[in-house]
């Protein structure tokens, strides 16, 4: 049986995908298609926010042509699949003519006539809704977010908000986009959507005032300091049919999804423990050392660490407790405890104390390693008694990782979703509940 083999994105499915499957299928007698997963779309170079993988896969199975299809999820996987299925024939558009040409040690390559006059990117320019988002706040995340829209479809930066009018102008000038300082309603009134990047403690103004204003928000972490708040705002989201979502751009990087689905799968048994640590160094005067801005190790590093945390362990945990090490009314240090009816975990975060910044998740067949900064998910291995059973996992963790949450961001408008499995609100919720305890002081231990 001759194997066939082929890949491609497959968004906006179209007669030109039909045409070269058609003509795949014809080269054998079995024809495998490889989807590309929902990461970065190096052939295009933006990320996809039309058609999940999922629904992609369907539209490919749908078409009849494909014996199998398989999902394309790490640079260098063709070679793997190719003597994986032991395929004889690897096949793809003509537009790709000489950049496969490595592959004939493996196989035979055939580049394909392509239909003419219609491209998923021809598509793409003719339907594609351009969404105008508007940055509220000028400061250094604000400053990296500019740059990464660029990578995603669907969105364009074009304006910004800061009440401090020179923080603003200097802003719009370094990035082309239209300045506002005094007026708010203003502002919003010539955006589809808002990221929220100004100081922690006026994240819950900033998103209710652009929730009622009909606007989708992203906010930054941490999301909101109050669990009432977020239950409110996210509410509010729901019954208006608006987006609302929490830029934890952890949760949405490939590398860090596909290490919560490997553990959850059980890979390395029954996870009975879970640490993660996370620190920065900074020296005084700056926000993450003022207790009038709600500075302080928790604050600042909790949203990441516990999100991780509740992501392997979920939300019902059964008790907690915080001790930290406190300088001028912030706490530079804080180590988290949260204990569940079958694992324990811990947090450890330093704002003024530096930690290792790895993450271990610990089962009873073995566990992961994940070094620093974690956070920045690239590389994790599975780790067990017998190390030759030991598998590592490698990533590409594009720019600062803001794409990726701007990403699922401008997927959730498009398809009209209001949620997001990879972070759920309730998870959210649960992180804004933690961090008001300890700002409450519950459970709470000077050391």
């Amino acid at each position: 049986m001759k194997k066939v083999i082929t890949y491609g994105t497959y968004d906006l499915l179209h007669e030109g995908h039909l045409n070269l499957l058609h003509r795949a299928k014809e080269l054998g007698d079995y024809l495998i298609v490889g989807v590309t997963s929902d990461s970065f779309d190096r052939g295009r170079g933006k990320l996809n926010v039309r058609n999940n993988v999922l629904e992609r896969v369907e539209a490919v199975k749908a078409t009849g042509y494909a014996d199998e299809v398989i999902i394309e999820d790490y640079l260098g996987q063709k070679i793997d699949d190719i003597q994986r299925y032991n395929v004889d024939i690897f096949a793809i558009g003509s537009d790709w003519v000489g950049k496969f040409d490595y592959l004939n040690e493996y196989c035979k390559v055939i580049y394909l006539p392509r239909t003419e006059g219609i491209s998923s990117t021809m598509l793409r320019e003719q339907t594609e809704e351009v969404y105008r988002i508007g940055i509220v706040g000028s400061g250094r995340i604000a400053r990296r977010f500019v740059p990464e829209t660029k990578v995603v479809n669907s969105v364009k930066a074009t304006a910004v908000f800061d009440p401090n009018k020179e923080s603003a102008d200097a802003f719009a000038a370094q990035f082309g986009v239209k300045a506002y300082f005094d007026k708010y309603e203003e502002f919003l009134e010539n955006v589809d959507a808002v990221y929220v990047a100004s100081p922690h403690l006026t994240h819950y103004d900033y998103t209710k005032q652009s929730l009622y204003a009909g606007k989708h928000v992203l906010c930054e972490i941490p999301f909101m300091l109050s669990a009432a708040q977020a239950y409110e705002l996210y509410d509010y989201a729901e019954i208006n049919n608006l987006v609302l979502l929490e830029a934890s751009k952890t949760a949405f990087c490939p590398s860090f999804n596909h290490l919560v689905t490997l553990v959850k799968s059980g890979v390395i048994g029954d996870v009975v423990d879970v640490k993660t640590s996370l620190s920065k160094m900074v020296s005084a005067p700056t926000r993450e050392l003022d207790v009038v801005q709600a500075g302080g190790a928790m604050n600042e590093h909790a949203p990441l660490a516990l999100m991780a945390i509740i992501k392997l362990l979920g939300k019902e945990y059964s008790d907690f407790d915080f001790h930290s090490k406190v300088e001028n009314g912030v706490d530079v240090y804080t180590k988290v405890v949260l204990n569940y009816p079958h694992a324990t975990s811990s947090a450890t975060l330093g704002i003024g104390v530096k930690t290792e910044g790895n993450m271990v998740i610990s089962g009873t067949k073995g566990y992961v390693y994940v070094p620093a900064p974690w956070w920045l998910t690239s590389f994790f291995e599975v780790r067990y008694e017998d190390q030759a059973k030991n598998k590592k996992f490698f990533y590409s963790y594009d720019g600062d990782g803001l794409r990726y949450e701007i990403q699922e961001f401008m997927s959730m408008i498009v398809n009209h979703r209001k949620s997001s499995y990879k972070l759920r609100r309730r998870d959210s919720v649960t992180v804004a509940e933690i961090i008001e305890k300890f700002n409450l002081r519950e459970n709470y231990k000077e050391i």
